[in-house]
């Protein structure tokens, strides 16, 4: 192998590493929101602690899904 295609090859999982990097930011940035907003609302009405704890979990697992996505779309994409 030539060395631009070593290089090649290195940049490329580079890039894939940078680039799952920046996709975890957006959830990371999401979950923050999610709790951050969830526990004000808490602090505002106690009475309703359950029904906003189950929706704070919920925005929390799709939140996450996105990330999961991020995780596994550069193997699924590599092929193509």
């Amino acid at each position: 192998m030539n060395p631009m295609g070593v290089l090649a090859a290195e940049l490329s999982g580079n890039v894939t590493s940078i680039g799952y990097g920046l996709a975890a930011i957006g959830p990371g940035i999401g979950v923050g929101i999610i709790f951050g907003q969830g526990v004000n609302a808490i602090a505002r009405q106690p009475e309703l602690t359950g029904v906003i704890r189950t929706n704070m979990m919920l925005g929390f697992v799709l939140t996450e899904a996105l990330a999961l996505i991020g995780l596994v779309a550069p193997f699924i994409f590599q092929g193509i």
